[in-house]
């Protein structure tokens, strides 16, 4: 015998089969025994919910020979007929094939012939959001006043895009998502029935994953038992065979941000890639942790918003430490963005690396939370005594008046009165350094003006903060070190920046390139000039 899917196996054919959707059971089973059933109905709901499955119970409850407390005996001939699909007293239309005039003036027609067994000729059209324009309007009349033999049922996913005309002469039943607990119960007892062992962590990610839809879930749990078929199934095999990732991964990826290791953060999105994780999902997933670290930061009773169990939520509790919720805001608001452009995308990984470098330098970006975030690492820097002021930070922006508009004499930056031999010599040598580096730091310090920081630092600007970040790797500062002191035989203090100041240049740093080729240096002295 063909194999039945799970979904199919063990669709509902009575009301108390149907999880989820208590609120609209319950209507309709007191219609049915107060026999005060409507001639039209719109079922709306998300995919999965049971709107096509409620739609063929109570076809067969209307016509039921012995229904009991308003749910088919499922024993009569007209309950038997209507399961195998063989009842000409229930017509299933699929408006998105079926969609056109000729096709609703066709029911018209056959609404005219009263049932020949049964008391209800019961019309389902499914995603009827799809007939066209014409088709809604011949269906009005015939849908306001049926003959007393005829109900319509209409089911969609859409319901914004049925007219009025047609959502005001039917009866609406707006179907919900169904809980991951009432999924997990229905999949965990049907397990049962086929003899499937199966982890209780594993149901508990397929419902989730399952985002509502009991049909979903039981494809995607026949799916998981199909892969290891005759074994355990536990929630490392789900993640696995559904590209999933582990929050120990959100773990560590979130500890590479805060630590800005960008190099470290890239390596883990290629290990998920080699594994053949779905990109996509990892997306979702990542930012349900990080609303999960914000949650757990706003209250501290969340356990039964966040549905994840007492060790899970302790972990959370720990990280929840490690960051600040302006910070979690703007990595939610990042990845958020990122999950809408990666759908259609067909260079996922880039996209996702580019939010990554975004997390990691806040500096990219001008909005109130990476504002708020780099002022975060400044007072850590300062409290660690690591905080350097560079050229760029003491230079002066350009002063206004008090009418705010910009004044004529813009303060241009001041010139070294004495430039370190050293870092002359370096100057001089600079296109021999870029000689000997590897071909993206190379290309990328192609592109940098060289300009004095405090003390003996030489300073490098760079306008792409891509670039900065890159270069700023400690692999790849020991790289450009190495390059120095085998070029001029001497170690040279380097600082990496970025020109944020919207300003060329030339206009806001002293360019020692420029002035060591005009041969206007003054050796190192205090009492120097030029």
């Amino acid at each position: 015998m063909a194999y039945t899917a799970l979904y199919r196996k063990f669709r509902p054919n009575e009301f108390e089969d149907v999880k989820g959707q208590e609120h609209i059971v319950t209507t309709l089973k007191n219609q049915i025994k107060a026999d005060r059933i409507g001639h039209a109905y719109l079922f709306c709901g998300t995919r999965g919910t049971g709107k096509t499955t409620v739609a063929k119970i109570f076809a067969k409850a209307v016509n039921c020979e012995h229904p009991v407390d308003g749910s088919p005996c499922g024993e009569c001939a007209s309950c038997r007929a209507i399961a195998a699909g063989s009842s000409m007293n229930v017509i299933e239309i699929d408006a998105a094939s079926n969609n056109g005039v000729d096709n609703i003036r066709e029911i018209r027609e056959e609404v005219n012939y009263s049932p020949t067994e049964g008391r209800y000729k019961v019309y389902i059209i499914d995603e009827v959001h799809m007939l066209s324009i014409g088709a809604f309007n011949a269906l009005l009349k015939t849908l306001e006043e049926p003959p007393s033999y005829v109900i319509f049922i209409l089911a969609t996913t859409e319901a914004h895009k049925i007219p009025i005309t047609i959502l005001s002469r039917c009866q609406r039943y707006d179907f919900r998502r169904i809980s991951i607990d009432t999924i997990s119960a229905r999949l965990s007892e049907l397990m049962v029935q086929e003899g499937v062992e199966v982890e209780d962590k594993a149901i508990r990610y397929v419902a989730k994953a399952a985002d509502g839809s009991m049909r979903d879930a039981l494809s995607l749990l026949d799916q998981c038992i199909a892969f290891y078929l005759g074994q355990k199934l536990t929630y490392d095999h789900v993640l696995e065979v559904l590209g999933a990732v582990d929050t120990e991964i959100f773990s560590a990826l979130l500890r590479k941000i805060l630590d800005k290791h960008i190099t470290g953060a890239i390596a883990l999105l290629e290990e998920l890639v080699i594994q053949g994780r779905e990109l996509g999902q990892f997306v979702v997933d990542f930012t349900w942790y990080l609303r999960n670290l914000l949650l757990v930061q706003s209250a501290d009773d969340m356990e039964d918003v966040l549905d994840i169990s007492s060790e899970n939520l302790k972990l959370l509790k720990e990280e929840a430490l490690l960051v600040k919720p302006e910070t979690l805001i703007r990595f939610i608001r990042v990845f958020s963005e990122l999950s809408n452009q990666i759908k259609y995308s067909t260079q996922k990984r880039i996209l996702i690396e580019i939010a990554i470098i975004k997390l990691c330098r806040p500096a990219m970006e001008q909005d109130y939370e990476s504002l708020m975030q780099r002022m975060d690492d400044l007072e850590k820097k300062i409290e660690g005594g690591t905080f350097t002021v560079t050229a760029s930070e003491e230079s002066s922006p350009k002063t206004a008046d008090s009418q705010g508009t910009s004044m004529s004499t813009r303060k241009r930056p001041e010139l070294p009165k004495a430039i370190p031999e050293d870092v002359q010599n370096l100057v001089k040598n600079w296109n021999l350094v870029l000689g000997d580096l590897s071909g993206l730091v190379r290309n990328y310090l192609k592109q940098a003006h060289l300009s004095l920081g405090g003390g003996n630092v030489l300073l490098i600007v760079l306008e792409d903060t891509v670039a900065v970040a890159f270069l700023s790797e400690e692999e790849h500062l020991a790289e450009i070190r190495e390059a120095i002191e085998k070029n001029i035989g001497k170690q040279v203090e380097i600082s990496i920046t970025a020109n944020e100041t919207g300003q060329p240049f030339g206009e806001v740093y002293a360019d020692l390139e420029q002035l060591i080729q005009m041969d206007i240096v003054v050796e190192d002295d205090s009492e120097g000039g030029f």
